[in-house]
């Protein structure tokens, strides 16, 4: 056999595999448009998953079994990222008939609708460069004012695609925040189970700058979360109808290659993808810190400029800052790089293939398609381009929404620590860093051990340690009993124990042994030796944290206020400040000494049972103090007090002795043989000088 007369039989096979291939072109179309569509749902389901990484619980380990800390875990978009954003979800988006759910689905529908506009508009875009090359007037102007007409949808849809979205990321931050204020302050009626805004600060070492994360944060994470949607759903679905389209005029096969193509190529962009979800989340904590050391000098100004120490302030502040802005660099140079490297495979390289595939119709004749005119051909071609570049742009977003997903999951682990901390706190468990003497083993053995805590009318305390939050154990086993109107005097030198105790009656700090009877937490007030003054009017001061509509249920007056304030010799200065509405800066307009009396009235008005006095008149004069000693007594508040000023004794019965070393002494005060005694020292002290 020729040759020759192989080629013909060759050829002839081929022309009859062709014609096989023309009859069943239609269904091969179907089945390569279905493989395609559930190829580019599962490749971004996969992609986006991250399902070869560590499970959650093993990514979430903060502490090694010897206790000593780790290295912060890598946050990249894995699967203990969608489990920390699901939880999150369930939060921003409560049910399908709230808000979140409402606003979504109208985004999605606007989503739809434009690409259905993008659709029409590049078959519009092929018409007009059509007419042109065929010389036609008409059609082309007649298309020019389908063009204009089609412009008043498509901007209106694009106004609405914002607002939506910007009201979607106000929605996400206002459900995110009511829900971590309510864990952060708790709710009306909450026990010493809340409070998390305290133990977060001084029982807990996992989150230095609680206010960042409430403020910037889940500010970012939202705006994120709402972007995202649009980045995601719209591109994926721009890729499936747009390639749907594109295969219908230049066939299925060449479009399922240039998948395979991108495919392969994407794979290689996302493996040189540096962690930006990483970065973002170090670049938050960096920021805080930066925030977190500022605060500390406008705290602790006065120390400071007492102590001279500007420069060495100076020099903390400039290396937080310092290292901020070499980590921004660093990520800056990164993405500099990685931004020429995209651009570089998904603008030119898939732009270059694109164009071949758009030649196909061109210089191969389809199965199935007729000739065409030469202002046919530019159509097609007009319109394939258009097609492909939306197409190509649909996905080199979803190839960049992998970027913003991974910033997306910095600000989850924030928002997520956040959220975790907050239960675990609420929940008791606390992480924070020990003294040196809390690793023996009987220290160590009584901080594992918890205490029972029972409500009642008297303060019990039975074998109770008094330990500070770093595990210093100041009391080793506390007992003593007070009822109602047994005014106890607390004394001892300082850092023994004395406001250890306080806060322990207040529900503050945990309870590692012993059996605690108390009354509950609302029965106790505070005023310390510079007590809280709010942001408000002069009567908010005397009523915190009541409102003026809490006064006027419980049918208080402001004259009532204002005899409240004769007590405590301060009843000119609702005249002086400009009446009870007046606001001021209140920590600036009064003095130290009208601080602790106002603190005094705040304590007349609310009678509770219990007040905790914390060199609660050591500004105020020996006169207005037995004042106040003296009103208290008649309201029946039973007062627990912490005072090296002898005057006071005689308002005591009894008190609590501690030495420093982790002993005390609790007994009956009697206070003339305790002034004689105080004499007599002081007789002796000044002999002593003399000699």
């Amino acid at each position: 056999m020729t040759a020759s007369h192989f080629s013909v039989r060759s050829k002839e096979k081929l022309a009859q595999a062709l014609k096989i291939y023309a009859v069943h072109r239609p269904l091969v179309q179907r089945v390569l448009n279905v493989t395609f569509i559930v190829y580019i749902l599962g490749s971004t389901y996969t992609g986006l998953s991250g399902h070869s990484s560590r499970s959650g619980k093993e990514r979430s380990k903060k502490l090694k079994g010897n206790g000593e800390r780790v290295k912060p875990e890598r946050v990249a978009v894995d699967t203990l990222f969608f489990q920390r954003l699901s939880s999150i979800l369930r939060i921003v988006i409560p049910g399908i008939r709230s808000k979140e759910a409402f606003l979504l689905f109208i985004h999605s529908s606007l989503l739809v609708f434009r690409t259905a506009i993008s659709l029409y508009v590049a078959a519009l875009d092929g018409k007009i460069v059509a007419s042109l090359v065929r010389a036609q007037p008409l059609p082309f102007f007649w298309n020019i004012l389908r063009w204009l007409l089609v412009a008043i949808p498509a901007t209106w849809t694009n106004s609405w695609l914002s607002y939506i979205q910007n009201k979607l990321a106000i929605a996400y931050r206002t459900r995110l925040t009511q829900e971590v204020m309510k864990q952060y302050l708790g709710e009306e009626g909450e026990g010493s189970e809340g409070k998390v805004y305290y133990k977060l600060a001084n029982l807990d070492d996992r989150i230095k700058n609680p206010d960042q994360m409430i403020t910037h944060d889940i500010q970012r994470f939202s705006n994120h979360l709402a972007a995202m949607y649009s980045n995601l759903a719209k591109p994926t679905l721009d890729v499936i109808l747009y390639n749907f389209q594109l295969s219908q005029n230049v066939g299925a096969e060449g479009v399922m290659g240039l998948t395979i193509f991108v495919q392969l190529s994407a794979m290689l962009l996302r493996y040189m993808t540096p962690p930006f979800g990483m970065y973002t989340a170090l670049s938050a904590q960096m920021a805080g810190s930066l925030r977190h050391t500022h605060s500390r000098l406008v705290e602790f100004a006065e120390e400071v400029a007492f102590m001279r120490g500007e420069t060495t302030e100076k020099m903390l502040i400039e290396r937080e800052y310092a290292s901020l802005i070499e980590h921004e660099n660093s990520v800056l140079q990164r993405r500099w790089w990685f931004g020429c490297v995209e651009e570089g495979i998904i603008k030119w390289l898939w732009g270059s293939f694109g164009l071949v595939l758009c030649a196909i119709p061109v210089f191969f004749k389809i199965p199935g398609v007729g000739g065409i005119d030469l202002g046919g051909r530019t159509e097609g071609f007009v319109t394939n381009r258009r097609l492909l570049l939306s197409s190509s742009d649909a996905f080199g977003r979803v190839m960049y929404s992998y970027k913003d997903l991974s910033e997306l999951a910095g600000y989850t682990a924030r928002v997520s620590l956040l959220l975790d901390t907050m239960k675990d706190v609420r929940e008791g468990k606390f992480d924070k860093a020990l003294v040196n003497s809390a690793t023996n083993e009987e220290n160590a053995a009584t901080l594992k051990g918890r205490g029972e805590v029972f409500e009642s009318d008297d303060i019990k305390f039975e074998n109770v340690p008094i330990v500070t939050p770093n595990g210093d154990i100041l009391v080793k086993s506390l007992s003593f009993h007070i009822r109602p109107g047994q005014n106890l005097l607390i004394v001892g030198p300082n850092g023994c124990g004395k406001s250890s105790l306080f806060r322990i009656l207040g529900g503050l700090w945990p309870v590692y042994g012993g059996v605690v009877h108390k009354p509950a937490s609302s029965e106790f007030i505070l005023i310390p030796q510079r007590p809280y003054l709010p942001l408000g009017t002069l009567r908010d001061q005397v009523i915190y944290p009541h409102s003026k509509a809490d006064m006027d249920r419980r049918g208080i007056t402001d004259e009532q206020l204002s005899q409240i304030l004769s007590i405590v010799h301060m009843v000119g200065i609702v005249e002086r400040e400009g009446g009870w509405d007046s606001i001021r800066e209140w920590r600036e307009s009064l003095s130290s000494g009208d601080q602790q009396k106002i603190a005094w009235a705040r304590l007349f008005y609310h009678n509770p049972k219990y007040a905790v006095l914390d060199e609660a008149t050591s500004l105020v004069p020996t006169e207005i103090e037995g004042t106040m000693m003296e009103y208290a007594g008649k309201l029946n508040i039973t007062l627990l007090t912490v005072s090296h000023r002898p005057s006071l004794w005689k308002y005591h019965a009894l008190i609590l002795h501690y030495d420093g070393q982790g002993g005390y002494i609790f007994t009956k005060l009697d206070a003339e043989k305790r002034l004689t005694l105080q004499e007599e020292k002081q007789t002796l002290e000044t002999r002593l000088l003399q000699v």
